[in-house]
C-alpha cells in the first residue's frame, strides 16, 4: 500500500502510546482514522488531540475480547469512515512476575487481551478487507517479548511469541488477496504499558500477595528501563514505512539484534546433520504441496 492517502485505517489500543502515534502518523499521511481503545478517559482525551485533522477521526470504546462488542465497533467505523483498509491490533497489557509466582488470573487476562484481542480482530476485520477487495494490510503489535526471553516475562512472552507465529502464517495467508501483514516488536517505548493494571477487569484480580509483590519488583525493574526507552512517534514512523514497503518484521530498536542473532543461532546449531537422501524428499513433498496449493 504505496498510497495510505484517502484509506481508512482501525486501530486498537488507539488512544494512547504506539497506537495514539499510529493514529497522528496516519491522519499525517491522508488517512481516516478510528482509534478504539477501553479505556474511556483516554479515549476521549485523545479525540480531543486529534481534532483539526482534515481528515476524519472516529473514537470507539472497546474491550477487545468481547467478539459481539467487535463486531458492532467494526459496523460503526464502516458506517462511519468507509472501507477499512489498514487494521492495527495494537492493544496489549503487561503483566510481570516469574512463572512460579504468576496465577491463572494473570495468565487469562494477558493472554485474552494481547493474544485473544488479536485473534479477534483478524476474525472480525480480515474478512471485511478481503470483501471490499481494495487491499490492505495488517499489523499486529508483538514485542521483542516475542522474539527473545527475559527473567519476569513468562507469560508476556507467551502472548508475544503467539502473535509473531500468526503474523507470520497470516501473511501468507492474504498475500493473494493483496493484504499485506507486518508484524511490530518493540522493546522499551515511552508508554504506559507498565500501568496495565488500571483496566484489568475484576473478574481477574488477584489477591495472593506473593503473585502481587512479584509482580511489583518486575514493574519496578522494568520502569528504570523505560528510562532508555524510545518515543512512539519512532515506533509509527517505522509502521508506516512498512505498510507502505509491505515489511514484515518491524524492529524499531536495532541495538538488540545481537540478542536475537544468539538465540537463532543457538536454535540453528541445536539442529544435527540433515540425511542428504531424507532432505531431498521433503525438498519434493514440499514442492509438490506448494505447486498443488497453488494450481
Amino acid at each position: 500500500m504505496r498510497n495510505l492517502a484517502g484509506k481508512t485505517a482501525f486501530i486498537t489500543g488507539g488512544a494512547s502510546g504506539i497506537g495514539f502515534a499510529m493514529a497522528q502518523a496516519f491522519l499525517n499521511e491522508g488517512m481516516n482514522v478510528a482509534i478504539a481503545d477501553i479505556d474511556a478517559d483516554a479515549l476521549a482525551s485523545a479525540e480531543t488531540r486529534l481534532a483539526g485533522s482534515n481528515a476524519k477521526v472516529l473514537a470507539v470504546q472497546l474491550d477487545v475480547t468481547d467478539r459481539d462488542q467487535y463486531q458492532a465497533v467494526a459496523d460503526s467505523v464502516e458506517a462511519a469512515l468507509g472501507n477499512i483498509h489498514v487494521v492495527c491490533n495494537n492493544a496489549g497489557v503487561y503483566r510481570g512476575g516469574s512463572l512460579d509466582a504468576v496465577t491463572y488470573e494473570d495468565w487469562d487476562w494477558v493472554m485474552g487481551v494481547n493474544l485473544g484481542g488479536v485473534v479477534n480482530g483478524i476474525q472480525t476485520l480480515v474478512n471485511r478487507l478481503k470483501a471490499h477487495g481494495e487491499g490492505g494490510h495488517i499489523v499486529n503489535t508483538s514485542s521483542m517479548a516475542g522474539v527473545m526471553t527475559s527473567p519476569g516475562l513468562g507469560v508476556y512472552n507467551a502472548s508475544k511469541f503467539a502473535v509473531v507465529g500468526m503474523s507470520e502464517a497470516l501473511r501468507t495467508d492474504l498475500e493473494a488477496f493483496d493484504i499485506g501483514v507486518s508484524v511490530l516488536c518493540p522493546g522499551m517505548v515511552r508508554t504506559q504499558i507498565l500501568d496495565s493494571e488500571r483496566t484489568r477487569p475484576d473478574q481477574f484480580e488477584v489477591n495472593e500477595a506473593s503473585a502481587n509483590e512479584a509482580a511489583q519488583a518486575h514493574s519496578e525493574m522494568m520502569n528504570l528501563a523505560m528510562n532508555a526507552g524510545i518515543e512512539p512517534s519512532e515506533v509509527a514512523d517505522l509502521v508506516v514505512q512498512g505498510i507502505k514497503e509491505n515489511q514484515l518484521y518491524l524492529f524499531p530498536h536495532p541495538e538488540m539484534k545481537e540478542a536475537v542473532v544468539a538465540r537463532m543461532t543457538a536454535l540453528a546449531e541445536a539442529f544435527g546433520e540433515a540425511d542428504p537422501e531424507r532432505l531431498k524428499a521433503q525438498q519434493e513433498f514440499m514442492a509438490d504441496l506448494l505447486r498443488n496449493t497453488t494450481e
